[in-house]
């Protein structure tokens, strides 16, 4: 019996997530360690916004557990035209053991996708969330750091999908203090943030958000960024630019916390959200961090499958 997929990070339990991780860090490892658990199943990849490191991640990972793989392109099925969401998952779930979407729009349409249910699908990023990209990111810091008890992250930039999920991910880390700075207008929704603090507060940590980088104090353990263009999503103020450059990480951010590490979802936009100095420099994991991805989309389709 497979599990239901991967929608959101809320939708798992702590031991659901601690799983997920540890086998990101085993295959990260040894991307041997498993005996092909998907041999002879089919996985479905519907990709209808650009990805090079989750489209390649989940490609890759899907076809090393032994699966044969099906793509479809933005404009490959009948959803194009007018077919609904629903219909086309009750065909799919007919056909393939799983589902790896990527898309711009709403969560509720990779819902929609699964057949009402019949399908695991896994949502490789929709307008809400990237439960996957805060997965990895969970285990990149994990295999950096052991556990998070006491780690202080900030995270730097817009509140887009890959900081909701980080929030989601390291607000259940007992003892992590995560702190989101973002410029007014464009920070974590309120709901992500309550229930991100809250579920800090009660493992000892805290999640909270600041809109000048000024405010933050104390320790730093890990500056994270994304680019300031979520993939697939526009911005309604035509002088955004001028909100977000005080939030550019640069070798003068970075010195205020010498030991602090540096990570990036990627891709990167050097000169933007941060500077080639820091990107391509000593502190700078975002280039492991990238390859943690094809390890976190084994273990996850591993585990949709199990």
């Amino acid at each position: 019996m497979s599990h239901p997929g991967l929608y959101s990070l809320t939708d798992l339990d702590d031991e659901a997530i601690g799983h997920i991780v540890r086998r990101t860090i085993d295959l990260y490892t040894d991307r041997d360690a498993h005996s092909r658990p998907l041999a002879g199943r089919l996985t479905g990849l519907l990709f209808t916004k650009t990805s090079t490191r989750t489209r390649t991640a989940f490609t890759t990972g899907a076809i090393r557990l032994g699966a044969a793989t099906v793509t479809f392109g933005p404009a490959d099925l009948q959803t194009n035209t007018g077919e609904s969401a629903a219909d086309t998952g009750r065909m799919l779930a007919g056909m393939l053991d799983q589902l790896v979407v990527r898309t711009a729009g709403p969560m509720r349409e990779l819902r929609d996708l699964s057949g009402d249910g019949a399908l695991p699908v896994v949502n490789a990023m929709s307008a809400e969330e990237h439960p996957t990209q805060g997965l990895a990111d969970l285990a990149m810091l994990m295999h950096h750091f052991g556990p998070l008890d006491g780690v202080h992250v900030l995270y730097v930039g817009e509140g887009n999908n890959t900081a909701v999920a980080l929030a989601h991910a390291l607000g259940r880390q007992p003892g992590c203090h995560t702190v989101f700075a973002c410029p007014r207008r464009y920070g974590l929704p309120a709901p992500v943030l309550a229930a991100a603090s809250a579920a800090a507060a009660r493992g000892g940590g805290s999640v909270t958000q600041v809109h000048d980088l000024a405010e933050v104090e104390g320790a730093v353990d890990v500056v994270y960024t994304s680019r300031w263009q979520t993939t697939g999503s526009t911005k309604p103020d035509a002088s955004w630019r001028d909100a977000f450059r005080p939030f550019h990480v640069d070798t003068a951010l970075m010195d205020r916390w010498p030991g602090a590490v540096f990570l990036h979802d990627l891709p990167a936009h050097r000169g933007e959200e941060v500077s080639g100095e820091v990107l391509d420099g000593k502190s700078s994991l975002a280039w492991t961090q990238a390859r943690m991805k094809a390890a976190g989309a084994m273990a996850v389709l591993e585990w949709t499958a199990a």
